[in-house]
């Protein structure tokens, strides 16, 4: 496994492969994504443990969402089965994968209770006059700045364990390199993705302007908003085949 080091430009061809591998599969590639966000709704309703069982649930989520792109992107068409894919390459990855999720858990509810400990409560209000926009918009904006590093770690980590057969803490430490060599191509991966999304926006409201309803624009901007995301998760796969050029391992027994 050899780190590669891309250009800036490489953002944007992350973004068009994915865009194109999803229109190759189109059916196939939501359908997955709606089964991966299913599962993880219904995991963190589970009394008690759930939202801590979602989170370790997600690296091997994420890995079976990159094996169902790379299913795609070779021409063949992603079975439902290739989600659990971290789950049926063998017993010690899939205790690596699970260790990864136990990580990303534990991190990710540390992270939650910052936030909470951070911001304004019901018991300590935010001071008077500060609009509940501002509000909600300070907690989205630190909460994503909270979270940074943990995409940076878990980008690439759940490839690497599956794929490399690397150990969930050198996976961690190279992916998070990887993202820091390659700062400007996910800069600008970030930047078109935005660009896209801000796109999408003034479409729909051209389209709200246009029938003068706000609920129609609502119908219509829930669905391009998830195909938006499926789009999104679908590029995930380039950004790690071209950060980690080393062919791939072969395939383990089972393994997608």
């Amino acid at each position: 496994m050899n780190l590669h080091i891309v250009p800036a430009r490489t953002g944007v061809q992350w973004v068009r492969e994915g865009i194109q591998t999803f229109f190759r599969q189109p059916l196939a590639l939501v359908g997955l994504f709606f089964m991966y966000m299913a599962v993880m709704l219904i995991v963190s309703q589970l009394p008690g443990i759930g939202v801590l069982l979602a989170g370790v649930l997600v690296p091997a989520s994420t890995l079976g969402l990159m094996a169902a792109t790379r299913e795609a992107a070779q021409g063949r068409f992603p079975m439902p089965t290739v989600l659990a894919s971290a789950f049926r390459a063998g017993q010690q990855r899939m205790k690596a994968m699970l260790a990864l999720g136990l990580v990303y858990a534990v991190l990710s509810t540390l992270v939650s209770l910052l936030v909470s400990a951070l911001l304004p409560t019901p018991e300590a209000p935010a001071p008077a006059g500060t609009p509940a926009a501002q509000q909600v918009s300070g907690a989205v904006l630190l909460t994503l700045l909270l979270h940074l590093p943990i995409f940076l770690m878990f980008w690439h980590a759940p490839a690497l364990v599956h794929w490399h057969g690397i150990t969930p803490a050198k996976s961690l430490f190279f992916s998070i390199v990887a993202c820091l060599r390659n700062a400007r191509a996910f800069l600008v991966y970030g930047l078109a993705w935005a660009g896209l999304v801000m796109a999408m926006g003034m479409v729909i409201a051209i389209f709200a302007s246009l029938v003068g309803s706000a609920e129609a624009a609502s119908m219509v901007m829930m669905p391009f908003a998830f195909l938006m995301a499926a789009m999104m998760s679908t590029s995930i796969y380039f950004s790690f085949r071209d950060c980690f050029v080393e062919s791939e391992t072969p395939a383990l027994p089972h393994q997608a």
